[in-house]
């Protein structure tokens, strides 16, 4: 059964404008990361260009090219860390998916179908390695420590959501804590060293922080609904894989808590016991449409989208800006 969310009929967002803002840039970023996935031993490069070349957006080195550009950086250390956020989102997924007992990732196997759980955990700590090697070239120690610090919060944020999988008593404030750690943690990394390394002030850091925090949080959010009312094709894995990993994301806390004795007792049937059967998924998809829950949890991403729109009015009008704004959209649009 397909549910359909509710948006805006308005023009179709894209990423265009950050695309051909970065161009030059990602071509750079791409080379370099092929050069850094090389070595002696056969199975990295294997494991590692499976998954880097398999489609993905790149969204995240792509926002730190961006906010460079928009802080009006010149030098070339923005293409090293875009490069380092890439490697480091590369090797969560790949840890993840290990943990999730994850079968497909971006439209594809997952790399431990192929190579194995350890392999995939060994070839994430490569590329972190790798990651944090480019980082010390870039020389800015406040930038190392941004990142570094993110790959820490990020690593909670994950046993965070081990701790959390499963309870259906988890709550809205505590989920969206999960999330600030795994997902919107290294969106705001990602945009905040832009602007360090361009050497401004303290207050145009701050904003491209909040401008990528809040954008993390929308983006998850949004994932958070497509996995019961969205597409393989949007997200790269099967329609209701959170529902069968046992998952709370917000639209279940959403419909947990509004539900009845009834409905709540067939979440933790699912989620808590694992005893999913035929029908299951559909029927999680009518109770969360009853309860308002998809429609919802994309109506928070909206806020937490227009927040960060909110957080980029310290910057001039002007092309970088624009694009920004535009990723914004885009990735609340997805929901449609």
């Amino acid at each position: 059964m397909a549910v359909i969310l509710p948006f805006d009929p308005v023009a179709e967002p894209s990423l265009e404008g950050i695309i051909d803002l970065v161009k030059t840039g990602m071509e750079q970023v791409n080379t370099l990361i092929l050069s850094r996935t090389g070595s002696e031993v056969t199975m990295i490069p294997e494991v590692a260009t499976h998954l880097i070349s398999s489609g993905g957006k790149r969204l995240r080195p792509m926002l730190t090219l961006a906010t460079a550009r928009l802080a009006r950086y010149q030098g070339d250390g923005d293409v090293k860390l875009a490069a380092a956020v890439e490697f480091m989102h590369t090797a969560t997924l790949l840890h993840d998916d290990v943990v999730d007992d994850s079968e497909m990732r971006r439209g594809k196997l997952a790399a431990r179908m192929l190579w194995g759980n350890e392999a995939s955990v060994l070839v994430g700590d490569f590329l972190l390695g790798q990651a944090f090697r480019m980082m010390v070239e870039v020389g800015n120690l406040t930038a190392l420590d941004i990142l570094s610090t993110a790959a820490v919060v990020i690593a909670e944020g994950e046993v965070a959501q081990l701790a959390a999988a499963k309870n259906t008593a988890t709550t809205e404030d505590a989920y969206l804590n999960v999330i600030r750690g795994k997902t919107a943690e290294l969106f705001a990394a990602a945009c905040e060293v832009g602007p360090v390394i361009a050497e401004r002030q303290k207050a145009e850091q701050a904003a491209c922080r909040s401008y990528g925090m809040n954008l993390g949080i929308a983006f998850q959010l949004v994932d958070d609904a497509l996995d019961y009312g969205g597409s393989r094709a949007k997200l790269g894995k099967n329609v209701g894989d959170d529902f069968r990993e046992g998952k709370i994301t917000l639209p279940i806390v959403l419909a947990f808590r509004r539900g009845n004795d009834e409905e709540r007792a067939f979440w933790r049937r699912c989620l808590e016991e694992g005893d999913i059967q035929d029908g299951d998924l559909e029927h999680a998809m009518e109770i969360l449409t009853r309860h308002r829950a998809l429609s919802d949890t994309v109506d928070r991403a909206r806020h937490y989208g227009a927040i960060a729109k909110d957080a980029l009015g310290l910057f001039e009008d002007g092309e970088a800006k624009r694009a920004l704004l535009d990723v914004v959209d885009f990735c609340v649009a997805r929901a449609r």
